[in-house]
């Protein structure tokens, strides 16, 4: 059997032992606090991380803390967080997210999750506005070290061209089907994400992959299948 014709499963644990070696191996810690990797990783969506940064700073810079970004009015807030994609879409999303937090927790805090079952947390956090799995595992992940995996674009388009999920598997389906796969670890999970992630960014672009320097295209459905055969030079 070649490589590329491993099945999914076997492929995504030698993925993340090949990547393991390529990139090294992390230590899982929070980057931020809880509040603000929520806020951020909304912010995050479609834009790059410096403007996504920016946006934050901006933010509360300009109105001080989560209660002052609650109050702003709408359109100054919009305009805070205007280096991100979307910004008229993000910023009522924000305030409402804050609105629920408060009446709810009555503070600013989302400390509880860490006390929460994984599937309650998901539907805690995935009923926000702006607030999908990505963001839901993501914060779960990243700050409460609870073993779920983000997929994210670049490890979306990874795992599909390497052959871990289906040309016709959803992002969001693909939360589920790649976390069965692997160990139910927060760390291994972290490496896995961070590691599909440098890698999305680095070597398998959305743009032409750089398919001959890729240390996965031994076990690789898009270059045994498409680039080897040069399918995507076809005019």
């Amino acid at each position: 059997m070649e490589g590329h014709e491993l099945p999914a499963a076997e492929k995504a644990l030698i993925t993340h032992e090949i990547l393991n070696q390529e990139y090294k191996r992390l230590e899982l810690n929070p980057r931020r606090s809880h509040m603000q990797e929520l806020i951020s990783t909304m912010l995050s969506h479609r834009t790059n991380h410096a403007d996504e940064q920016k946006a934050y700073y901006t933010m509360l810079d300009r109105f001080g803390d989560w209660e002052g970004v609650l109050n702003a009015p709408e359109d100054e807030l919009a305009e805070a967080v205007s280096t991100t994609r979307y910004p008229l879409q993000k910023a009522p999303q924000i305030q409402q997210t804050l609105r629920i937090i408060k009446e709810e927790r009555g503070e600013m805090n989302i400390d509880f999750l860490e006390d929460l079952p994984i599937e309650e947390a998901m539907a805690w956090l995935t009923r926000l506005p702006g607030v999908g799995p990505k963001t839901a595992t993501l914060l779960l992940l990243f700050n409460f070290k609870k073993p779920v995996l983000p997929v994210d674009t670049h490890v979306f388009r990874v795992s599909q061209r390497v052959g871990m999920i289906g040309a016709k598997v959803t992002a969001n389906k693909a939360h589920d089907i790649l976390l069965e796969m692997l160990p139910k670890d927060a760390t291994e999970l972290f490496n896995f994400h961070k590691h599909l992630f440098w890698h999305g960014q680095r070597v398998c672009t959305w743009s032409y992959p750089r398919c001959e320097k890729c240390v996965l295209n031994g076990i690789c459905n898009y270059y045994n299948q498409v680039r080897v055969k040069g399918v995507d030079r076809a005019a």
